[in-house]
């Protein structure tokens, strides 16, 4: 059918959805975040009540910006708590989109 328009399909961006994950006592943390292209959205974070205070989030926010720099991507960081992990570990604020 394309043929008739004289024009090619447009080429699909790869999207990728996920979540990083910490267990523990059958309760599930997690920061779910979203993969396009080299740029990084991380999103949102949650904590059970039961697993609260116990450095989860702040864990989770480590775990996804090493993975970032690893693999050399930019973070757009939309959870206000990555936000403030980054805050007060600068030396992550070099992957920060701005």
């Amino acid at each position: 059918m394309w043929e008739i328009f004289h024009r090619k399909p447009p080429q699909p961006q790869k999207v990728t959805t996920g979540r990083f994950e910490i267990e523990q006592n059958g309760e599930v943390a997690y920061l779910e975040y979203s993969l396009s292209g080299n740029i990084l959205e991380l999103i949102h974070t949650e904590v059970p009540d039961k697993l609260r205070h116990l450095g989860l989030a702040s864990a989770l926010a480590e775990t996804a910006l090493r993975w970032a720099r690893e693999h050399n991507l930019k973070v757009d960081i939309v959870c206000p708590t990555v936000r403030e992990y980054v805050a007060k570990h600068p030396e992550y604020s070099d992957l920060v989109m701005h």
